[in-house]
């Protein structure tokens, strides 16, 4: 990848080019206790999860059904870290698609430290609720019921019904207008314990992995193959998933900490409702993670959804290792075409690692940690600016720049700015054509390796100064 990054002045300039493109370190987190927030279908679950996050990250609309997975959010209040797990819809006795968003749902109350019950006031106590209620009560956990859609006094006197649920005083609120949202918040707090009874995020070392590919490739089947469990809802219709699901898994020997991403059908400025704010999340799930696995469906052709979130990926600047699903499913003569479509489709990661895998039958899945180590090895590997420049040397000597409007640039010196991704900064006299830049980042390549991580090459053009 390269890009033409403006002038400098002085040839000091590079030594403060570092600063300018820094890095981000890789915080860990303390464990945090966790709050479950469950209740039958549209009784506004995720808005209220919007309300105690004080952001909007759960994907919100009025139909019943959006959220599927149980989806982990931080949250803080008062100064106390806490984390909320956004559910499905819970309803009993379901099967199906439905029956795999409710026990999502059923996990995260058993798993959970303290439990919010969303019931809509406008509507009061349903069978539903009252099975729920029931099930709280058998856990002996501390639970909060929560009233919503109360958006003025009126309402008021109806959530007194509620006390017939069993599960102590109602707290009326309006997660859509923020209503009693701080008396909430101070309740939950006063629910949580101080420190977990499991943990349900990182504690701070596992690299973080997005698992990014269109519709119905197969992401969600290829977490539960590695975390060994149902963590993320499959299901036979495209668009399953709609918030990221994270979990942490085992790899080799090796914890890592796997997201699982809504399906990109369009580009995000044509997107719409659910499908628009899936792909936002899409969007920041990759730009969060350090290295992303692109899952493509060995048994169908390459198509435009495929290159579009290579594209993301690349231009993200994340590493990137290519997987191949279904694998079990492609025959000698698939897999003759399946290299002529990667020689034309794939021109823009070359670099990448390709892993051949099955997410039904568990084929190979296991060689996905190696090629991660690699991509996430060379996206932090820094070569020495002693070693770049006398490299760079020998280069620009066999083969020099191209003329351009009559005078031939020069590369004076060049430096690693920055890793994460490898970025190349190379200070020159004049303008390096776009060709001549992509032959030195793959000359580089060939000489430093770099596999699974993007390369950027930057151009600073010395400025002329003017005459006295």
């Amino acid at each position: 990848m390269t890009e033409l990054d403006g002038t400098w002045s002085d040839e000091s300039d590079w030594a403060a080019v570092a600063d300018e493109f820094g890095e981000d370190g890789d915080g860990g987190n303390a464990p945090q206790p966790v709050l479950a927030v469950v209740g039958r279908p549209n009784v506004g679950k995720s808005t209220l999860v919007n309300r105690i996050l004080g952001r909007r990250e759960a994907v919100v609309q009025d139909i019943p059904g959006v959220t599927r997975d149980r989806v982990a959010y931080d949250a803080l209040w008062s100064g106390r870290r806490f984390t909320v797990l956004d559910t499905g819809g819970w309803e009993p006795g379901l099967e199906g698609l439905p029956g795999a968003i409710a026990a999502q749902a059923e996990y995260a109350m058993t798993h959970a430290d303290a439990v919010v019950v969303v019931v809509d006031a406008t509507v009061g106590a349903t069978s539903t609720d009252e099975a729920v209620a029931k099930v709280l009560r058998r856990s002996k956990k501390p639970v909060i019921l929560v009233a919503n859609k109360v958006d003025d006094e009126r309402l008021l006197a109806d959530t007194a019904a509620l006390w017939s649920l069993g599960l102590g005083e109602p707290f009326p609120v309006s997660a859509l207008h923020g209503r009693n949202s701080g008396d909430l918040l101070d309740a939950i707090l006063a629910a949580l314990p101080e420190t977990p009874k499991e943990n349900f995020g990182p504690t701070g070392g596992p690299r973080r992995v997005a698992l990014v590919g269109k519709p119905n490739v197969g992401k969600s089947s290829l977490l539960n193959r590695l975390t060994g469990e149902n963590r993320a809802v499959v299901d036979s219709v495209a668009g399953t998933t709609v918030d990221p699901v994270d979990s942490l898994v085992e790899l080799d020997g090796q914890v890592w900490r796997f997201v699982d991403t809504a399906g990109l059908r369009k580009r995000v400025n044509f997107a719409s409702g659910t499908e628009y704010y899936a792909s936002l999340r899409t969007k920041a799930a990759i730009e969060s993670a350090e290295v992303a696995i692109v899952l493509l469906d060995a048994a169908e052709p390459i198509a435009e959804q495929d290159l579009r979130v290579l594209s993301m990926v690349v231009d993200s600047g994340r590493a990137c290792v290519l997987a191949f699903n279904k694998w079990d499913l492609v025959d000698e003569e698939r897999r003759h075409q399946l290299d002529k479509e990667l020689d034309r489709g794939l021109v823009r990661v070359p670099w990448a690692e390709r892993v051949n895998v099955s997410a039904l039958t568990g084929r190979s899945v296991r060689k996905l940690a190696p090629a991660l180590r690699t991509a996430l090895d060379s996206w932090d590997k820094r070569v020495s600016t002693g070693q770049l420049n006398s490299w760079l040397s020998d280069l620009v000597a066999a083969t020099p720049p191209p003329v351009r409007g009559g005078k031939q640039p020069k590369i004076l010196f060049a430096t690693q700015a920055q890793t994460r991704p490898p970025t190349i900064v190379l200070f020159t006299s004049g303008f390096l054509e776009a060709g001549y830049r992509r032959f030195v980042e793959r000359k580089f390549r060939e000489e430093f390796g770099f596999v699974g991580s993007p390369v950027r090459i930057s151009v600073r053009v010395r400025e002329k100064k003017p005459r006295k």
